[in-house]
């Protein structure tokens, strides 16, 4: 077997062995030098470094207004300029290190919104929680104004900051700029999951050049409305990722019975691509819940089991009694008009009350503005040959059973509005999967009864993704994503996602 000393023409020993001059390197065969970045990943690299130095900026401009107001606060109340400013500097400096160090700026380019703003959150805090131990320790006088004026508005800020920023940037994907140029790798079904999946959010800013597939012979692959080229093959992944200038390659599986294809594939993309990502269905459910650590040198992937009670689901209960408490107050003030409206339009009761099934598929009465005529479950067999819903759902974008406020009440979902009162009595939530029929349940097979573990909610995954023009396999999908990794985080990210839906709504008929 050759070695490298040979290859390099060092063989031998002692002083014997010949001295290389630099100029004799070129002659070293290619698999012997490090690789060197192609121009795609280079320019990948240069746009990267670019945002993150205007996060930086405006990151430092919003420490420093909120930082600036609180020493000017101290100087009105009689504090020493230089002490005030000394102070000021020193929680500046010290909370953009914890920005930077806690990777928060990585987080605004690669990772969901949530993720962002929580790292954001808990660099302040670390920050603050240092600048409390100095002056517990050091009696630093003047500290208490920052933690009670900085803190607040400073956070404030860099929220609203990094989520203008993200607005921008998912703006600039949608248009092609500051994505990624991504290449799929895998069996064909496995590759039209993650290419539907990534056609779903301009967030993520990873876009498909191309495909090579681990089946098949064609030359084109077609998902949803677009067709993606196939290119290659297993022996030259590597060339092709380079060919197309791409800077992601994302392996949606792996050949059977090759379990060194990823180490050999991120080794044929070094110099060539930014990231190699590895798909998986289970993260489709269990995404939150997984983690990776290593045993020994050998990878593994934790999935935690969720549970369905305990301290979390009190938290959110408390919430919901919050949310649905301070919510019935102003669908009181509103319920004169609404009523009006409703009553003058078709004859009938204001209210519309319908059996719903709950968790653990218990039955509760559900109340609604009344949107349709008084006989529309009369009607309905009649109108099952227009179904446009999908599964077990009815639905049609124009439905004769609506009446005219009905409509209206249904775009700005405001006859959902006296489901807060299902909410206050326990029997829904806030945020939850879509409450379902009896009639749909008794359709259910399999894992679709996951759905009734937690309360439904008036809003969810569902309300906020598109609504009636969801599949059901996809509105399916949705529920027991959230069933499973649901969070007060995530439930407040949901109820604010609502809030833009209703003005601009999608999917609603």
């Amino acid at each position: 077997m050759t070695s490298v000393e040979e290859v390099l023409g060092l063989s031998g020993s002692g002083i014997d062995r010949p001295v290389v001059a630099p100029r004799a390197l070129r002659a070293v065969p290619d698999f012997v030098v490090a690789p060197r970045a192609t121009t795609a990943l280079e320019q990948r690299r240069r746009w990267e470094r670019r945002y993150r130095t205007l996060l930086h900026a405006t990151d430092a401009g919003m420490i420093a207004l909120a930082v600036g107001l609180t020493v000017s606060i101290q100087i009105q109340l009689g504090a020493g300029l230089l002490e005030s400013m000394v102070h000021a500097s020193l929680l500046s400096a010290l909370w953009l290190a914890m920005l930077g160090g806690t990777h928060t700026r990585d987080a605004a380019l690669f990772r969901p919104s949530v993720a962002e703003y929580r790292g954001v959150a808990r660099a302040t805090g670390s920050a603050f929680g240092a600048l409390a131990v100095g002056d517990a320790l050091m009696s630093l006088h003047g500290m208490q104004l920052l933690l009670l004026v900085a803190l607040p508005s400073g956070l404030g800020m860099l929220v609203l900051s990094r989520w203008s920023w993200r607005r921008w940037l998912v703006a600039q994907r949608a248009q092609g700029v500051f994505s990624s140029r991504t290449l799929v790798i895998g069996h064909r079904d496995d590759v039209e999951y993650v290419i539907t999946n990534l056609g779903r959010s301009n967030s993520a800013g990873l876009r498909v050049v191309g495909v090579t597939l681990l089946d098949g012979d064609e030359r084109e692959l077609v998902v949803g409305d677009g067709a993606y080229p196939v290119f290659g093959d297993l022996t030259n992944l590597g060339t092709t990722a380079r060919n197309l200038g791409a800077d992601t390659v994302v392996v949606a599986s792996r050949p059977r019975g090759d379990a060194e294809f990823v180490k050999r594939l991120s080794w044929q993309l070094e110099g060539t691509a930014a990231e190699l990502v590895l798909s998986s269905r289970l993260a489709d459910v269990a995404g939150p819940r997984l983690s990776f650590e290593a045993l020994d040198g050998m990878p593994l992937i934790r999935v935690q089991i969720p549970t369905y009670s305990g301290g979390q689901h009190i938290l959110k209960r408390a919430l919901d009694i919050a949310v649905a408490s301070c919510a019935l107050i102003p669908i009181a003030l509103a319920y004169p008009v609404l009523a009006l409206m409703i009553k003058l339009d078709s004859p009938g009761p204001v209210f519309f009350h319908q059996e719903r099934v709950g968790r653990d598929g218990r039955l509760f009465k559900m109340v609604k503005f009344r949107s349709m005529h008084t006989d529309a479950e009369q009607q309905l067999a009649a109108l099952r040959e227009q179904n446009e819903g999908s599964g077990l759902l009815f639905k049609m974008k124009d439905d004769p059973r609506v009446t005219r406020v009905g409509r209206v009440l249904r775009k700005l979902s405001l006859d959902e509005l006296p489901q807060f009162w299902n909410v206050l009595i326990g029997d829904m939530s806030v945020v939850g999967p879509r409450p379902p029929l009896p009639s749909e349940v008794t359709g259910y097979d399999g894992e679709v009864f996951r759905r009734l573990y937690i309360k439904p909610g008036i809003t969810g995954l569902w309300q906020v993704s598109g609504r009636s023009d969801l599949s059901w396999d996809e509105s399916v999908r949705l529920d027991l994503r959230y069933v499973e990794n649901w969070s007060v985080i995530s439930d407040l990210q949901i109820m604010w996602r609502t809030a833009k839906v209703m003005v601009r709504p999608s999917g609603a008929y």
